[in-house]
Protein backbone atom coordinates (compact mmCIF):
# COMPACT_ATOMS: atom_id res chain seq x y z
CA UNK A 1 0.00 0.00 0.00
CA UNK A 2 1.03 3.91 -0.92
CA UNK A 3 1.50 6.34 2.03
CA UNK A 4 -1.45 7.96 3.26
CA UNK A 5 -0.85 11.69 1.78
CA UNK A 6 -3.99 13.37 1.93
CA UNK A 7 -5.06 14.14 5.17
CA UNK A 8 -9.25 13.58 6.22
CA UNK A 9 -9.82 17.29 7.11
CA UNK A 10 -8.91 17.44 2.61
CA UNK A 11 -10.85 14.89 1.75
CA UNK A 12 -13.95 16.52 3.95
CA UNK A 13 -13.81 19.74 2.08
CA UNK A 14 -13.60 18.12 -1.24
CA UNK A 15 -16.48 16.38 -0.46
CA UNK A 16 -18.29 19.89 -0.12
CA UNK A 17 -17.96 20.23 -4.37
CA UNK A 18 -20.19 17.31 -4.07
CA UNK A 19 -23.57 17.83 -5.89
CA UNK A 20 -21.99 21.03 -7.67
CA UNK A 21 -23.72 21.97 -10.94
CA UNK A 22 -22.42 24.05 -13.66
CA UNK A 23 -24.39 25.20 -17.30
CA UNK A 24 -23.12 26.28 -19.92
CA UNK A 25 -24.23 26.73 -23.57
CA UNK A 26 -22.40 26.61 -27.09
CA UNK A 27 -23.64 26.44 -30.76
CA UNK A 28 -22.59 22.98 -32.74
CA UNK A 29 -20.19 24.77 -35.35
CA UNK A 30 -18.71 23.37 -38.76
CA UNK A 31 -15.34 24.56 -38.41
CA UNK A 32 -14.02 22.24 -35.45
CA UNK A 33 -16.16 19.19 -37.16
CA UNK A 34 -14.00 20.30 -40.34
CA UNK A 35 -10.97 20.29 -38.54
CA UNK A 36 -11.39 17.16 -36.50
CA UNK A 37 -11.75 15.06 -39.66
CA UNK A 38 -8.75 16.53 -40.92
CA UNK A 39 -6.95 15.42 -37.68
CA UNK A 40 -8.47 11.70 -38.62
CA UNK A 41 -6.97 11.98 -42.05
CA UNK A 42 -10.83 11.48 -43.13
CA UNK A 43 -12.11 12.70 -46.81
CA UNK A 44 -15.71 13.38 -44.85
CA UNK A 45 -18.40 15.77 -46.79
CA UNK A 46 -18.03 19.59 -46.01
CA UNK A 47 -20.33 19.99 -42.74
CA UNK A 48 -23.16 21.98 -43.41
CA UNK A 49 -26.37 22.77 -41.08
CA UNK A 50 -28.23 20.06 -40.36
CA UNK A 51 -24.90 17.24 -40.68
CA UNK A 52 -24.98 15.47 -38.30
CA UNK A 53 -22.19 15.03 -35.38
CA UNK A 54 -20.60 11.97 -35.02
CA UNK A 55 -20.31 10.26 -31.95
CA UNK A 56 -17.97 11.54 -29.22
CA UNK A 57 -17.25 14.99 -31.31
CA UNK A 58 -19.42 16.85 -28.94
CA UNK A 59 -15.86 17.01 -26.89
CA UNK A 60 -14.96 19.73 -29.16
CA UNK A 61 -17.61 21.98 -27.57
CA UNK A 62 -18.05 23.55 -24.19
CA UNK A 63 -14.35 24.05 -23.95
CA UNK A 64 -12.62 25.73 -20.94
CA UNK A 65 -11.59 28.94 -21.30
CA UNK A 66 -9.13 30.07 -18.43
CA UNK A 67 -7.98 32.80 -18.72
CA UNK A 68 -4.10 32.86 -19.45
CA UNK A 69 -3.02 33.94 -15.52
CA UNK A 70 -4.96 31.28 -14.49
CA UNK A 71 -2.95 28.78 -16.00
CA UNK A 72 -1.01 26.49 -13.43
CA UNK A 73 2.83 25.44 -14.17
CA UNK A 74 1.60 21.52 -15.97
CA UNK A 75 -1.01 23.95 -18.63
CA UNK A 76 -4.02 22.89 -16.88
CA UNK A 77 -6.07 26.12 -15.21
CA UNK A 78 -5.39 26.03 -11.63
CA UNK A 79 -7.25 23.91 -8.98
CA UNK A 80 -10.66 24.72 -7.58
CA UNK A 81 -13.99 26.48 -9.69
CA UNK A 82 -16.69 23.89 -10.46
CA UNK A 83 -13.95 20.88 -9.56
CA UNK A 84 -12.51 20.43 -6.37
CA UNK A 85 -9.30 21.64 -5.77
CA UNK A 86 -7.42 18.27 -5.36
CA UNK A 87 -3.84 18.78 -4.21
CA UNK A 88 -2.69 16.25 -6.14
CA UNK A 89 -0.24 16.78 -9.06
CA UNK A 90 -1.15 14.61 -11.88
CA UNK A 91 -4.61 14.60 -13.31
CA UNK A 92 -5.90 12.03 -15.98
CA UNK A 93 -9.09 11.44 -17.99
CA UNK A 94 -9.59 7.73 -16.58
CA UNK A 95 -12.88 6.72 -18.84
CA UNK A 96 -16.34 7.35 -19.69
CA UNK A 97 -19.72 6.05 -20.26
CA UNK A 98 -22.01 8.13 -22.73
CA UNK A 99 -25.18 7.25 -23.64
CA UNK A 100 -26.54 8.86 -27.38
CA UNK A 101 -30.87 9.80 -27.16
CA UNK A 102 -30.76 12.30 -30.08
CA UNK A 103 -28.44 13.41 -32.52
CA UNK A 104 -26.40 16.45 -32.44
CA UNK A 105 -26.02 18.30 -36.02
CA UNK A 106 -23.93 21.21 -37.08
CA UNK A 107 -26.52 24.40 -36.63
CA UNK A 108 -27.44 22.89 -33.17
CA UNK A 109 -27.61 25.48 -30.26
CA UNK A 110 -27.09 22.92 -27.20
CA UNK A 111 -26.69 23.20 -23.41
CA UNK A 112 -24.68 21.07 -20.84
CA UNK A 113 -25.65 21.12 -17.35
CA UNK A 114 -22.73 19.38 -15.46
CA UNK A 115 -22.79 17.84 -11.94
CA UNK A 116 -20.05 16.56 -9.36
CA UNK A 117 -21.90 13.09 -8.61
CA UNK A 118 -18.83 11.86 -6.42
CA UNK A 119 -15.43 12.29 -5.02
CA UNK A 120 -13.74 9.32 -3.86
CA UNK A 121 -10.52 8.37 -2.04
CA UNK A 122 -8.29 5.76 -2.03
CA UNK A 123 -4.93 4.51 -1.02
CA UNK A 124 -3.56 3.24 -4.41
CA UNK A 125 0.00 0.73 -4.40
CA UNK A 126 2.10 4.19 -5.08
CA UNK A 127 -0.03 6.24 -2.89
CA UNK A 128 -3.12 8.63 -2.96
CA UNK A 129 -5.93 8.73 -5.36
CA UNK A 130 -8.67 10.99 -5.57
CA UNK A 131 -11.59 9.69 -8.50
CA UNK A 132 -13.89 12.94 -9.22
CA UNK A 133 -17.49 11.29 -11.28
CA UNK A 134 -19.20 14.11 -13.26
CA UNK A 135 -22.09 13.77 -15.04
CA UNK A 136 -22.94 15.60 -18.25
CA UNK A 137 -26.01 16.16 -19.74
CA UNK A 138 -26.31 17.91 -23.17
CA UNK A 139 -29.15 18.82 -24.55
CA UNK A 140 -30.15 20.49 -27.90
CA UNK A 141 -33.54 21.73 -29.27
CA UNK A 142 -35.21 18.25 -29.56
CA UNK A 143 -34.35 18.07 -25.50
CA UNK A 144 -32.13 15.67 -24.04
CA UNK A 145 -29.58 14.40 -26.38
CA UNK A 146 -26.71 12.86 -24.57
CA UNK A 147 -25.48 11.73 -20.94
CA UNK A 148 -21.86 11.31 -20.28
CA UNK A 149 -20.30 9.74 -17.04
CA UNK A 150 -16.90 11.29 -16.54
CA UNK A 151 -14.23 10.10 -14.79
CA UNK A 152 -11.24 12.24 -13.23
CA UNK A 153 -8.64 10.65 -11.56
CA UNK A 154 -6.08 12.74 -9.70
CA UNK A 155 -2.69 11.26 -8.24
CA UNK A 156 0.99 11.76 -6.72
CA UNK A 157 4.00 12.22 -9.12
CA UNK A 158 5.88 8.57 -8.96
CA UNK A 159 8.35 8.28 -6.60
CA UNK A 160 11.93 6.77 -7.70
CA UNK A 161 11.03 3.39 -5.76
CA UNK A 162 7.44 2.72 -7.24
CA UNK A 163 7.22 0.12 -9.80
CA UNK A 164 5.24 -0.04 -12.84
CA UNK A 165 2.05 -1.39 -12.97
CA UNK A 166 1.86 -4.89 -14.31
CA UNK A 167 0.77 -4.92 -17.83
CA UNK A 168 -2.35 -6.49 -19.62
CA UNK A 169 -1.82 -8.46 -22.76
CA UNK A 170 -4.01 -7.59 -25.54
CA UNK A 171 -6.75 -9.24 -26.79
CA UNK A 172 -6.20 -10.86 -29.81
CA UNK A 173 -8.40 -12.09 -32.97
CA UNK A 174 -9.64 -8.73 -33.84
CA UNK A 175 -12.53 -8.33 -36.87
CA UNK A 176 -10.43 -5.02 -37.61
CA UNK A 177 -7.40 -2.93 -36.90
CA UNK A 178 -5.79 -0.37 -38.29
CA UNK A 179 -2.15 0.75 -37.02
CA UNK A 180 -1.85 5.15 -35.94
CA UNK A 181 1.53 6.39 -35.75
CA UNK A 182 1.26 9.18 -33.55
CA UNK A 183 3.39 12.56 -34.00
CA UNK A 184 3.74 15.94 -32.25
CA UNK A 185 1.59 17.87 -35.19
CA UNK A 186 -1.74 14.73 -34.75
CA UNK A 187 -1.31 16.01 -30.57
CA UNK A 188 -0.85 19.04 -31.27
CA UNK A 189 -3.73 19.56 -33.56
CA UNK A 190 -5.97 17.95 -31.04
CA UNK A 191 -4.90 19.79 -28.19
CA UNK A 192 -5.28 22.59 -30.06
CA UNK A 193 -9.17 21.68 -31.38
CA UNK A 194 -10.27 20.82 -27.58
CA UNK A 195 -8.41 23.59 -26.40
CA UNK A 196 -6.38 21.71 -24.14
CA UNK A 197 -2.87 23.37 -22.58
CA UNK A 198 -1.73 20.36 -20.76
CA UNK A 199 1.72 20.58 -21.14
CA UNK A 200 1.83 16.45 -21.69
CA UNK A 201 0.65 16.57 -24.99
CA UNK A 202 2.86 18.82 -27.26
CA UNK A 203 6.10 20.10 -24.57
CA UNK A 204 8.57 17.49 -25.27
CA UNK A 205 11.17 19.02 -22.72
CA UNK A 206 8.04 18.99 -20.18
CA UNK A 207 6.87 15.94 -20.49
CA UNK A 208 10.11 14.65 -20.34
CA UNK A 209 12.55 16.59 -17.74
CA UNK A 210 9.57 17.34 -15.59
CA UNK A 211 7.02 14.78 -15.08
CA UNK A 212 9.87 11.92 -16.42
CA UNK A 213 7.87 10.19 -19.55
CA UNK A 214 9.48 8.65 -22.24
CA UNK A 215 7.68 10.76 -24.58
CA UNK A 216 4.75 12.80 -25.45
CA UNK A 217 1.32 11.13 -24.01
CA UNK A 218 -1.52 10.39 -26.89
CA UNK A 219 -4.72 12.33 -25.19
CA UNK A 220 -7.27 9.87 -23.85
CA UNK A 221 -9.94 11.29 -25.24
CA UNK A 222 -8.26 11.47 -29.12
CA UNK A 223 -7.49 7.49 -28.47
CA UNK A 224 -11.34 6.72 -27.72
CA UNK A 225 -12.14 8.75 -30.87
CA UNK A 226 -10.18 7.01 -32.93
CA UNK A 227 -11.49 3.60 -31.40
CA UNK A 228 -15.50 4.84 -32.46
CA UNK A 229 -13.61 5.97 -36.02
CA UNK A 230 -12.42 2.53 -36.74
CA UNK A 231 -15.84 1.30 -35.89
CA UNK A 232 -17.37 3.99 -37.83
CA UNK A 233 -14.87 2.76 -40.67
CA UNK A 234 -15.54 -0.97 -40.43
CA UNK A 235 -19.22 -0.66 -40.32
CA UNK A 236 -20.33 2.31 -42.58
CA UNK A 237 -23.63 4.22 -41.71
CA UNK A 238 -23.47 2.87 -38.25
CA UNK A 239 -24.80 4.92 -35.16
CA UNK A 240 -24.49 4.40 -31.31
CA UNK A 241 -26.41 3.94 -28.87
CA UNK A 242 -23.69 3.68 -26.43
CA UNK A 243 -20.14 3.74 -25.87
CA UNK A 244 -17.59 3.55 -22.79
CA UNK A 245 -14.23 3.67 -22.61
CA UNK A 246 -11.34 3.04 -19.59
CA UNK A 247 -7.67 3.96 -19.82
CA UNK A 248 -5.37 1.17 -18.43
CA UNK A 249 -1.93 2.79 -19.40
CA UNK A 250 -0.39 5.81 -20.73
CA UNK A 251 0.23 6.16 -24.97
CA UNK A 252 3.50 7.83 -25.91
CA UNK A 253 4.29 9.23 -29.51
CA UNK A 254 6.99 7.80 -29.92
CA UNK A 255 5.77 4.86 -31.20
CA UNK A 256 2.89 3.55 -33.44
CA UNK A 257 -0.22 1.89 -31.47
CA UNK A 258 -2.54 -0.01 -32.80
CA UNK A 259 -6.65 -0.02 -32.17
CA UNK A 260 -8.51 -3.20 -32.61
CA UNK A 261 -12.19 -3.74 -33.18
CA UNK A 262 -14.70 -7.06 -33.09
CA UNK A 263 -18.01 -7.83 -32.11
CA UNK A 264 -18.78 -9.40 -28.47
CA UNK A 265 -20.84 -11.79 -30.28
CA UNK A 266 -20.71 -14.11 -26.45
CA UNK A 267 -22.00 -11.11 -24.71
CA UNK A 268 -24.74 -10.58 -27.48
CA UNK A 269 -25.12 -12.31 -30.48
CA UNK A 270 -27.01 -9.81 -32.64
CA UNK A 271 -23.36 -8.34 -33.26
CA UNK A 272 -24.47 -5.27 -32.19
CA UNK A 273 -22.29 -4.64 -28.82
CA UNK A 274 -18.75 -4.27 -30.33
CA UNK A 275 -15.78 -4.87 -27.85
CA UNK A 276 -12.80 -2.02 -29.04
CA UNK A 277 -9.15 -1.73 -27.66
CA UNK A 278 -5.51 -0.19 -28.07
CA UNK A 279 -2.55 -1.78 -27.78
CA UNK A 280 0.99 -0.37 -27.74
CA UNK A 281 3.72 -1.65 -29.58
CA UNK A 282 4.76 -4.42 -27.24
CA UNK A 283 1.23 -5.81 -27.36
CA UNK A 284 0.09 -4.01 -24.35
CA UNK A 285 -3.38 -2.99 -23.68
CA UNK A 286 -3.77 0.75 -23.47
CA UNK A 287 -7.56 1.49 -23.22
CA UNK A 288 -10.80 -0.91 -23.38
CA UNK A 289 -13.82 0.47 -24.44
CA UNK A 290 -17.14 -1.03 -25.30
CA UNK A 291 -19.73 0.12 -27.90
CA UNK A 292 -23.63 -0.76 -28.78
CA UNK A 293 -24.94 0.18 -31.93
CA UNK A 294 -28.40 1.16 -32.18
Amino acid sequence: MGVMRIEPQTITHLQEWLGKTETLQDVVTAAPVRALSATLDRHDPVPNNGSLLPELWHWLYFLPCALQSEIGPDGHPQRGGFLPPVPLPRRMWAGSRIQWLTPLAVGDAIERISRIESVTHKAGRTGDLIFVLVKHAISNQHGLALIEEHDIVYRDAPGPDDKPVTPTQAPTGATWSKTITPDDVLLFRYSALTFNGHRIHYDRKYVTEVEGYPGLIVHGPLIATLLVDLVRQSIPACTLKSFEFRAIRPTFDINPFKVSAKPDLAKDPTGKTISIWAEDHEGWLTMQATAVLA
